[in-house]
């Protein structure tokens, strides 16, 4: 740990300073190392170990919702054999990657960033940085700041205020803060929610429990996926891994967006594949108009993933049970609904959701002024109006995260190296004009969207304003696309003394 230093004292100076050392931190500070390998730059993180989510998250049977090999990063591809893996191998596999691509070094642990300020007179920010293990603050400079820290809340989960919580003698616990000395072996459990956390936890509960039941308002879709990808399988035995590694992706990246395109051009069609789906992996008879047909389209909240059916299995071998309900108030022995029925419990899990947190609580200020997030219009997804030298790493809804934040790192790479070519010192994305209509930049229906959707940016009508959720799109435009057009302006401004010495 360094040593505690006040914001008096002389800044520490790198040329990219990233926020979050999680699955899009690291890899973009590989992209960095790799495409732009004369430049500086530090990662901060909050906590104390490398992960994000993916060290956060220690609920049972805590998994990817997205294929590996799409989640995985175009530079070091996902070698593993499950198509759907756990926490544990993806926590693994983002410290393997930083350790050896040598960005490790570069992590400065609980480092909370807290504000940033631009100047453009001198064509830097300056960030304030709080460091978590002692409470003191260090000030640090940077010509670009690029914040990968994701869009959850890490330090408390979304739940309801619940009636008669305090009357429960059972024990309550969220996901997100999952106790590592819980027991729940022989014990009757309930999960509220029906999202991806509570179709993960059910069934891997269930395997321990006495009973696990899944208690949910209204539906989602879910979807049975092999664990493993017979097709991947074989071009990995065929292929050679330079050519199978691009195939295996290209083949679940069209998946994806034929499953998107069909939700958006013909959702009664997918909800008809999706119920058939469900149907067969269900006994004869089971009530799927109440527990599997949601009220919305498919993709208006993201689609729950399920590894070989294993919740369709807790739930046809009796182990688990799913109750489609509201919640009427905590009992001393469980829950009363409002349909009158009882459900006895003696753990509660509140798979409830979570809460956003745009650019991990930081603020920002461009020559003394305030930026309101929610007043910034999000350029080409990944950078915002009025906001020099400033991106965020954002995945995509609809398919996997690292796909879209791959591909930021990669423009934020050549952003860079057009910049330094042309002698700019700065790049601002403009907003468009007043006049064309503006959306939230996040289009989901799900309820943690649409709690927070008024504090985040907005996104345009058009590109470069607009965000498509199209991955062959954004190589185009990300990728191969001008640097330079409408959305944008570069300035040269006049060069000044370095404030602090560069890392070596």
């Amino acid at each position: 740990m360094n040593p505690p230093i006040g914001d008096d004292a002389p800044a520490e100076h790198v040329d990219v300073l990233i926020v979050g050392a999680g699955l899009s931190g690291i890899g973009a500070a590989c992209h960095l190392r790799r495409e732009t390998p004369n430049r500086t730059f530090a990662i901060l993180e909050a906590r104390e170990a490398i992960g994000g989510t993916w060290d956060l998250f220690r609920y049972p049977g805590v998994r990817s919702d997205s294929d590996m090999q799409t989640l995985g990063y175009t530079f070091r591809p996902w070698t593993g054999a499950k198509a759907i893996a756990d926490g544990d191998a993806i926590r693994e596999y983002v410290r393997d990657t930083a350790r050896e691509h040598g960005v490790d070094g570069a992590i400065r642990f609980r480092h909370r960033a807290v504000r940033a300020e631009w100047s453009s007179e001198q064509a830097l920010w300056t960030v304030h940085v709080l460091r978590t293990g002692t409470g003191d603050t260090v000030r640090m400079t940077c010509a670009f700041l690029f914040v990968c820290s994701g869009y959850y809340r890490y330090d408390q989960g979304y739940t309801p205020d619940f009636p008669g919580t305090g009357d429960f003698t059972g024990t309550i616990v969220h996901p997100q803060h999952w106790p590592a000395d819980l027991d729940y072996a022989g014990k009757r459990v309930v999960v509220i929610g029906s999202g991806a956390t509570a179709v993960t936890l059910v069934p891997s509960m269930a395997t321990t429990a006495g009973h696990v039941t899944m208690l949910q308002r209204s539906p989602s879709y879910v979807l049975s996926m092999p664990s493993r990808d017979a097709l991947a399988d074989r071009l990995r035995r065929l292929l050679p891994a330079k050519a199978a590694h691009p195939a295996i992706k290209w083949k679940n990246v069209l998946l994806a967006t034929l499953s998107f395109q069909l939700s958006r051009r013909a959702p009664r069609l997918l909800k008809a594949v999706l119920r058939k789906g469900v149907r067969k992996q269900l006994p004869l008879g089971y009530d799927i108009d109440t527990h599997f047909a949601p009220r919305y389209n498919p993709w208006d909240q993201r689609l729950c993933l399920v590894p070989d059916g294993d919740l369709f299995k807790a739930v046809s071998d009796g182990r688990a049970s799913i109750v489609t309900d509201r919640i009427e108030t905590f009992t001393e022995n469980g829950l009363r609904l409002e349909s009158g029925a009882k459900l006895d419990a003696d753990v509660v899990v509140t798979a409830t959701g979570l809460n956003l947190l745009a650019i991990g609580g930081m603020t920002l200020a461009v020559d003394g002024t305030e930026i309101d997030l929610a007043g910034t219009v999000a350029y080409k997804g990944m950078m915002l109006s009025g906001v020099p030298n400033f991106a965020l790493a954002l995945g995509y809804t609809n398919a996997s995260w690292t796909l879209k934040c791959d591909l930021v790192s990669q423009y934020v790479c050549r952003l860079l190296n057009h910049m330094a070519a042309h002698g700019y010192r700065a790049c601002t994305p403009l907003a468009p004009e007043p006049s064309l209509p503006l959306e939230p930049l996040i289009d989901l229906r799900s309820g943690y969207v649409r709690r927070s959707a008024a504090a985040l940016p907005k996104q345009g009508p058009t590109a470069p304003w607009r965000l498509y959720q199209n991955y062959p799109r954004d190589i185009l435009m990300l990728r191969h696309g001008p640097l330079e057009d409408a959305g944008v302006r570069f300035s040269r401004l006049p060069a000044t003394e370095p404030l602090a010495q560069k890392l070596p």
